[in-house]
């Protein structure tokens, strides 16, 4: 559900970067005497108007990052990773009536949808502090997190499908029906805590409660939070630039590479959704060994933690800049989609570093 969960927050994230290709395309009737003629996009923006729509959502998504953490140990994270994708389908699917309205309505309803969705990252840690045993956080974190991959692999295509069958229209009604369909799973189905779950076996409890005994035998914890010490430390800020400078790429990508390649090599929209999708492809299928080989060097102690950090998150950047700089240089459009396909897949690796 977790997996779910982030897959409907990834399309629920993306499909105003297909939707906008559609909104602004040229659109063309015949006449009488046959002549095609071109009679303009429905929405005439300028591409720096759509540069402010598409990165509006993560004005409020940046905004919640912190407080979605401190939310989730006081409510639950449980529900707030619930609500937070249950608002955003809920806005997804009044947004065609919002920008018929105005183009200013539509930016302030994806900021609100960012504030919602801000929190869904913070909100799964607080998830797997209380379900996943220590040895294996990674590999089911990952799992979880993969969602958003598979997300993106599915929803660039079919967006872009239902934009040309049915009408830009249909992309957030569908994609909006689904987060609200996961979210009522979501609370028949998930319980905050392995103790509160009634499903749950006795040998499985035993398992997940032993393990966290376990840990915390071996390490001892303070109850109050060093803020200071935190803020002030190199590894914290080594995460933070980490972070950074994964996103900055990653979310280039998400949300501007299907308006690239129907600007840049003239892409239809079908084939600008599938080619897209591609490297997102990529990360879903890499993201899965990655998280289970560093576990694996982990428990067989081929490595330290820190070691597997350091080795797969600088390992995953330095590919990632080999061929998002080959892709720059590289003018054929072929050769251009691999590059990139690569540089964003290679990105997994990465993520079991600095994530």
């Amino acid at each position: 559900m977790g997996f779910c969960g982030f897959f409907n927050a990834y399309i629920l994230r993306v499909n105003l970067s297909i939707a906008v290709v559609a909104m602004t395309e040229d659109r063309f009737k015949i006449a009488d005497n046959g002549t095609e003629i071109n009679i303009g996009p429905e929405f005439d923006w300028s591409n720096e108007l759509q540069g402010h729509i598409l990165s509006s959502f993560f004005y409020g998504y940046m905004a919640t990052q912190f407080i979605g953490g401190y939310l989730a140990v006081r409510i639950g994270g449980k529900t707030l990773f619930g609500l937070g994708v249950a608002v955003t389908s809920a806005l997804t699917i009044v947004t065609p009536l919002l920008v018929n309205v105005s183009v200013y309505l539509l930016i302030a309803v994806r900021v609100i949808e960012g504030l919602f969705e801000g929190v869904t990252y913070p909100c799964i840690h607080a998830v797997w502090s209380k379900w996943a045993p220590p040895l294996e956080r990674a590999r089911l974190a990952t799992f979880s997190f993969s969602g958003c991959f598979v997300g993106t692999v599915i929803a660039m295509p079919a967006c872009a499908y239902m934009a040309s069958a049915f009408g830009w229209q249909s992309v957030f009604y569908i994609c909006g029906a689904s987060g609200v369909l996961w979210y009522i799973s979501w609370i028949f189905l998930i319980d905050g805590t392995p103790q509160e779950d009634k499903r749950i076996t006795k040998e499985e409890l035993s398992y997940i409660e032993n393990a966290f005994l376990q840990a915390s035998s071996a390490q001892t914890y303070s109850t109050v939070v060093p803020w200071k010490e935190l803020f002030t430390s190199i590894p914290v800020w080594a995460c933070v630039v980490s972070h950074f400078c994964e996103n900055w790429g990653f979310y280039t990508m998400l949300t501007q590479l299907p308006k690239y390649l129907k600007d840049v090599y003239n892409f239809n929209l079908g084939k600008s959704g599938f080619l897209s999708a591609l490297p997102y492809l990529a990360m879903a299928v890499m993201i899965q060994f990655s998280g289970q080989w560093a576990d694996w060097c982990v428990v067989k102690g081929y490595l330290t933690t820190t070691q597997v950090r350091k080795i797969f998150n600088c390992s995953g950047f330095l590919s990632q800049t080999v061929f998002m700089l080959i892709a720059a240089f590289w003018s054929d459009s072929t050769g251009s989609v691999f590059c990139l396909t690569m540089a964003v897949g290679l990105g997994a690796f990465a993520w079991a570093g600095f994530r």
